[in-house]
C-alpha cells in the first residue's frame, strides 16, 4: 500500500497510515468554508435540500443500525447522553431523542438542521467546533455516547480531535466514527486498469484525510482508543467495475446507482438490524463499503 499514491502530489502520507492533503487551508480559512459555505449551497455529496421518502427510509435505517450496534455494546438498553460532533441535517439527534436520549449537536453552522429538521435546531450549539469542544473539556463534561458523523475526514489534525475526544467520552461509553473508505486497493484497481481516469475520491477542499480500515483502527489505537467493531456500508463504487455502470467515466449512471443502493440498503436491513451489521462488518474486513463506521471505547 506505500507505493500506491507516490505518483500523486496532492497527497502524502502520514505516519499512522492515512493519506492526507499536502497544500492544507488556514484554520480560519476552513472555519470560513464551514460557516458561511458548506451547509448554504447545495451540494450532491454533502447535503440536500430536500429527500425523497426512500432516501429517508433509508437515512433512518442507516442510523439505526449504526444506533443498534453501539447500544448492543454499550450493553444497556437505557437511554444516554449523546454529542453529535458535525451534526449536520440533525437526523441523528432526531433518531436519538425519539428513543429517548438527551440529545446535543454542535455545528459550525445551524443550517443544515434548519433546512431539513428544524425542529431540532434548538438542540444544536453553533460555532467554531473545536472550540465548543475545549469548552465541555474544560467544564468535566462527558457523554455515554459522542458521534461523529463523517467529519473526521474534514479537519485538520484527526490526531489531536481524537485525542480531545477521550475526554469527553464517559469510561464505559462508546466514540462512533463514519468516515469515508477512501484510497483502498480496490481503487487502486480501477486506477491502473483504467476504469476511472482519476482518483475520484479525493475531494479538495472539503476531504483533508482518507482513511481505509486500517488506518482508521491504527489512529485509534495511537489516540488510546480501542476499536470494538467496525463495519462498512453498502460498496455503490462495485458499480464501478462495470462499464455499464461506472458513474465515474459517466456520470449520467450516477441516479441509477443511486437508487440501486437505496433498493439494496432496504432490502439488506430486511434481514434485521443484528443481521444487517454482520454483514456490513464482513464488508469492512475484506475492505468494502463506502463508508466505514467505527465504535471505540477509550482505554483505561
Amino acid at each position: 500500500m506505500k507505493g500506491f499514491f507516490m505518483n500523486d502530489p496532492r497527497l502524502r502520507r502520514h505516519e499512522l497510515g492515512f493519506l492526507e492533503v499536502v497544500d492544507r487551508p488556514t484554520p480560519e480559512a476552513l472555519h470560513e468554508y464551514y460557516a458561511q459555505t458548506y451547509f448554504q449551497k447545495e451540494a450532491s455529496d454533502s447535503y440536500r435540500k430536500s429527500y425523497s421518502v426512500e432516501e429517508l427510509e433509508v437515512i433512518e435505517l442507516r442510523i439505526a443500525q449504526r444506533a443498534g450496534q453501539a447500544q448492543m455494546l454499550l450493553g444497556d438498553d437505557q437511554p444516554g447522553s449523546l454529542l453529535d460532533v458535525g451534526c449536520g441535517e440533525g437526523f441523528v439527534l432526531k433518531f436519538f431523542e425519539q428513543i429517548g436520549w438527551q440529545v446535543q449537536g454542535i455545528d459550525y453552522s445551524r443550517a443544515g438542521v434548519q433546512q431539513i429538521n428544524p425542529a431540532y435546531a434548538d438542540h444544536v450549539e453553533q460555532g467554531d467546533v473545536f472550540e465548543l469542544l475545549e469548552t465541555r473539556i474544560a467544564s468535566n463534561k462527558q457523554y455515554d455516547l459522542v458521534w461523529l458523523g463523517n467529519v473526521l475526514e474534514h479537519v485538520l489534525d484527526p490526531v489531536s480531535l481524537l485525542q480531545s475526544l477521550r475526554c469527553l467520552v464517559a469510561p464505559n461509553g462508546l466514540l462512533v466514527i463514519t468516515v469515508p473508505n477512501d484510497g483502498t486497493a480496490y481503487h487502486e484497481e480501477l486506477y491502473a486498469t483504467g476504469a476511472i481516469r482519476d482518483r475520484f475520491w479525493i475531494a479538495m477542499p472539503d476531504h483533508l484525510s482518507y482513511f481505509t480500515a486500517d488506518s482508521l483502527r491504527r489512529t485509534a489505537e495511537a489516540t488510546q482508543w480501542d476499536c470494538l467493531a467496525i463495519q462498512g456500508d453498502f460498496p455503490i463504487d462495485l458499480f464501478l467495475s462495470h462499464e455499464g455502470s461506472n458513474y465515474v467515466a459517466d456520470r449520467s449512471q450516477g441516479p441509477a446507482a443511486h437508487r440501486a443502493r437505496l433498493t439494496f440498503e432496504r432490502l439488506i436491513g430486511q434481514a434485521g438490524i443484528e443481521a444487517s451489521n454482520r454483514f456490513y462488518a464482513a464488508l469492512a474486513d475484506v475492505g468494502f463499503g463506502r463508508n466505514l463506521t467505527a465504535f471505540f471505547r477509550p482505554k483505561p
